[in-house]
């Protein structure tokens, strides 16, 4: 277990669960994240002489907060700072990392662009989640 840093401390006493954040919660007991890193991971960039990438869940799952919310690669970056929903949903705490700045937010969406894999991520969700019995709606 982690220990607790003063971003994630004890702040919250009169906090009170949101739309938001509930939206998150369900999307990440219900999409199949490791699945959908194995799609990515071949072609993800791998330790080597630079910094250290970003883990995969943690880009994929911001490229999800962008599709829902309708972000930008700038106001991600930024909305990840602001909501501490959307930085528990990318497993992000401030007290021992930054958020990924816009850039590699936009390496990452051209990364799955690329190679298809925008398609591939939605079509596996779709199924999974019918499979789940949940209805899957656009808008």
């Amino acid at each position: 277990m982690r220990q607790l840093t003063l971003a994630t401390a004890g702040f919250e006493r009169f906090a009170k669960s949101t739309r938001r954040a509930a939206f998150l919660g369900e999307m990440d007991r219900v999409v199949p994240w490791p699945a959908l890193c194995e799609l990515i991971e071949p072609v993800y960039p791998k330790n080597g002489n630079g910094r250290p990438p970003v883990g995969v869940e943690r880009m994929l799952r911001i490229y999800f907060l962008q599709l829902w919310f309708n972000l930008s690669d700038p106001a991600v970056e930024e909305a990840l700072y602001e909501s501490v929903s959307m930085q528990r949903f990318a497993g992000i705490d401030l007290g021992r990392e930054p958020v990924p700045d816009e850039t590699t937010v936009c390496k990452f969406r051209h990364l799955l662009e690329k190679h298809d894999l925008g398609r591939q991520i939605f079509e596996r969700v779709h199924e999974h989640l019918e499979a789940c019995g949940l209805k899957v709606n656009a808008g």
